[in-house]
């Protein structure tokens, strides 16, 4: 629990910390990241049939750090979408949910291919939970993104780097919205049997450690969704990734 609560705070901020250097080392991130993302695939191919606890982390950290490459390239600006302006201000409905779909494009194809290669790379073993690791940030993703553009409170807006900013204007604040009590009911009818089976009486030490660690995430993923809507912002647990 602690290694995957670590991890989640660990890893986001040293992806905001890259974001903040000077532009002109963005293209060597990227690079290095995506060497990074093929040692995480060829680690989840190694792990897929280690049913043990060094199996589960390895999976896990593994799936978290092909995660690692979209997020990277995402606020640096390389893989975002093709639509790189603001909404126009009369925009509403459809149209503005198109448009927004347009800013993340080419994000959102880069998940499906990441999706697909962490799905062959674990194809038939039996450890999936670089796999499903990579499922519950999907989801749990597109939920974000969905609830953000609907309406919340918290926006998160200093996560944006300055060459994102035109993303804010597809961005809604308000108190709540209709989807998100939905989606935190639904991920936590997935969370508690992940908890009871990591807490099974007959349980073996790999179900142990796989189920805690998806469970800590997937809760996490919850636990971001209800700050959502709660009266104070998180950015002070990753200040140090925002120094700039």
């Amino acid at each position: 629990m602690l290694y995957t609560i670590f991890l989640w705070w660990f890893g986001t901020g040293i992806i905001l910390l890259l974001n903040q250097r000077p532009r002109s080392t963005h293209q060597a991130t990227f690079w290095m990241s995506g060497m990074v993302l093929l040692f995480a695939l060829v680690g989840l191919k190694t792990s897929a049939n280690l049913n043990t606890v060094a199996g589960a982390y390895c999976g896990f950290t593994c799936a978290l750090l092909v995660w690692a490459w979209q997020e990277i390239g995402f606020l640096l600006g390389y893989v975002t979408g093709s639509r790189r302006t603001p909404c126009p201000p009369d925009c509403r409905g459809v149209r503005k949910a198109f448009y927004a779909f347009q800013t993340i494009f080419h994000h959102e194809l880069a998940l499906i291919v990441l999706g697909i290669a962490v799905a062959i790379a674990t194809w038939g073993g039996s450890n999936l939970v670089g796999l499903w690791t990579f499922f519950i940030l999907w989801a749990m993703r597109q939920s974000a993104k969905l609830n953000v553009f609907l309406g919340v409170l918290n926006l998160n807006e200093k996560f944006l780097p300055v060459h994102l900013q035109y993303m804010h204007s597809y961005f809604t604040k308000r108190a709540m919205n209709p989807l998100l009590p939905i989606s935190i009911l639904m991920a936590c009818l997935v969370a508690l049997p992940l908890w009871q089976h990591a807490f099974a009486a007959n349980a073996s030490a790999y179900q142990i450690a796989s189920s805690t660690i998806l469970a800590t995430l997937l809760s996490l993923a919850i636990l971001e969704h209800i700050m959502m809507v709660l009266p104070f912002s998180t950015d002070g647990l990753w200040k140090w990734g925002l120094r700039s």
